[in-house]
């Protein structure tokens, strides 16, 4: 091979010359696109390193401004217990929990009966044109009791409904005030002004029957409307008012039940249904049904549909709902479904669970003479509870919590408890379970005294110690309204306590006081309802103080 080239190279020699020129070029021009090669990635290489450190150096700016220059919004610092005090006053039955200026803090709503407001805003009845005396809507800040707004309202208050979305066309919520002489009153939750006030011909000796009740939009002006039930005698009339301006849609209808009323708003899927109850006798009416009554018209809107297994069992000339009770009525109280609400029924014997669906008894439950609107809570996580308080004699009440699936009693407890005791409350806590507070005083077995009336004692149970009370506060003031909430969410757990005269008796001094719970807990007796002490007292206490909440 090698004598071939060679004698290739002698035959052809300018040939050999030529090919060794040509890969001496193309071996130029390979190194000159390498070296220009290697000098766009060092320059990319440089600008890549530039982008870095200027990327770098702006998060670290940014980082910076947020951390010391631009300020964090201010979190309200909620006092652990505050106080707010009315002079020469009574107050009335109703606590409303509202987040009233905005601040992610809720606030309390309730009202009073006196001839001038507060010193925070020297109110006077002549304000609004009323008489003095005169009924005050006041809100209060849950962080530290200032007082938002105070507003004379009504010579006398019947009922108030809070939270009401769109009242008067606005974009926050409104308070509704049912007044005597009868008059309806809307006002703006965040500043307490007038969106409207109507006149009603409600009639004298009247009553209304809670609660005041949210419709469609029937008059088409863009607002939900407001139906109001009031009762005279054994007759009930249905009222609706636009919730726009105020005024009165159609004429009042009338329904007949026989005895004493109260009500409860049912949610059948697509359809809603009144229920008013008597000792006796349970009467259902459905949302067309009422609007019919009230305007003469029939209207066909989604939410006014009917639903047919319930139309065959109400009776239609009386409008009675058949029901199997063994007693007098006493509570009528929603218990949720997925889909729709079932109805728990308490009457003087037992307490019984219908499902709406097809109105079958789904248990019983023996539970005589409860004393309390029944309460939900957990005892089990996510397992919905009821709680039942029912008297046992003079001056004793048992305690119960009932599984709403299947009405088993999971938990119970006797008390002495006094006649005006206030009921119970429950507060979410993370463990997807609740805690529970109730009024008595608990005397252990054996120990019990009849010679005095009971004291009126706070407690709070919750599910993990089955066995333990803690016992929070004594109170020996008349107590007008007891609520519990989380103030913020998922936290600041307390409780509200109105206490003063009630309408009817001499003025006094009335209290509006908010209390954090954990502040009760770590200052709490700790009850053993057995003899058996699993852990140490301080133990127990540290450990529900640390407890935390779930907003649910």
């Amino acid at each position: 091979v090698m004598d071939n080239k060679d004698s290739e190279a002698e035959i052809h020699p300018l040939k050999t010359e030529d090919v060794k020129i040509q890969e001496n070029h193309e071996n130029s021009v390979e190194r000159r696109i390498l070296t220009k090669q290697s000098s766009q990635l060092s320059r990319l290489s440089r600008w890549r390193t530039a982008a870095f450190f200027i990327s770098l150096f702006l998060c670290l700016i940014i980082v910076f401004a947020f951390s010391f220059i631009i300020p964090c919004p201010e979190r309200p610092v909620s006092e652990r217990t505050w106080f707010r005090n009315y002079d020469d006053a009574v107050a009335y039955q109703f606590l409303a929990i509202e987040d009233v200026n905005e601040d992610k803090v809720q606030d309390v709503v309730f009202a009073f009966r006196a001839g001038n407001g507060s010193s925070s805003f020297n109110t006077s009845c002549l304000d609004e044109g009323l008489p003095s005396p005169c009924a005050f809507v006041a809100a209060v800040s849950g962080t530290n009791g200032r007082a938002l707004w105070e507003r004379p309202a009504a010579e006398e208050v019947m009922w108030l409904e809070g939270g009401i979305r769109q009242l008067g066309g606005a974009a926050a919520p409104g308070c509704l005030v049912v007044g005597k002489p009868p008059a309806l009153t809307a006002l703006d939750l965040r500043t307490g002004e007038v969106q409207w006030r109507q006149p009603s011909d409600f009639g004298a000796n009247s009553s209304v029957l809670p609660p005041v009740a949210v419709i469609p939009d029937v008059d088409s002006d863009g607002v939900q409307d407001l139906i109001i039930f009031v009762a005279t005698g054994d007759q009930i009339k249905t009222f609706i008012h636009s919730g726009k301006h105020g005024k009165q849609i159609g004429s009042a209808g009338s329904l007949e039940v026989g005895g004493r009323a109260r009500c409860i708003r049912l949610n059948l899927g697509s359809s809603s249904y009144f229920l008013f109850y008597t000792e006796n006798s349970l009467y259902a009416y459905s949302l067309k049904d009422l609007y019919s009554a009230a305007t003469g018209m029939e209207m066909k809107l989604p939410s006014l549909d009917q639903d047919p297994q319930w139309e065959k069992n109400i009776d239609r000339p009386t409008h009675r709902l058949s029901l199997l009770s063994s007693g007098d009525i006493r509570y009528l109280a929603k218990i949720p479904r997925q889909s729709r609400e079932n109805i728990l029924v308490v009457d003087s014997e037992v307490a019984m669970l219908i499902n709406t669906q097809n109105l079958q008894t789904l248990w019983t439950l023996n539970s005589s003479r409860v004393i309390s609107e029944p309460l939900l809570g957990y005892y089990k996580p996510d397992v919905l509870g009821i709680v039942l308080e029912s008297e046992m004699g003079p001056n004793r009440k048992k305690v119960m919590i009932v599984e709403s699936g299947s009405g088993a009693v999971q938990w119970d407890l006797k008390l002495s408890s006094r006649a005006e005791s206030p009921g119970p409350a429950v507060l979410p806590t993370a463990d997807h379970r609740s805690a529970f507070l109730f009024w008595g005083e608990y005397q252990a077995p054996g120990n019990q005294t009849r010679s005095r009336a009971p004291l009126q004692k706070l407690y709070l149970f919750h599910p993990s110690y089955t066995n333990v009370l803690l016992e929070l506060r004594n109170s020996t003031d008349q107590i007008i309204g007891f609520t519990a909430a989380l103030f913020e969410r998922s936290r600041h757990a307390c409780y509200v306590l109105l206490r003063g005269p009630q309408p009817g008796q001499e003025p006094g001094l009335v209290s509006l006081m908010k209390r954090k719970v954990k502040e009760d807990i770590s200052q709490s007796r700790v009850i053993w309802l057995n003899q058996v002490a699993v852990d140490s007292e301080q133990y127990v206490r540290d450990r529900l103080y640390r407890m935390r909440f779930q907003s649910r």
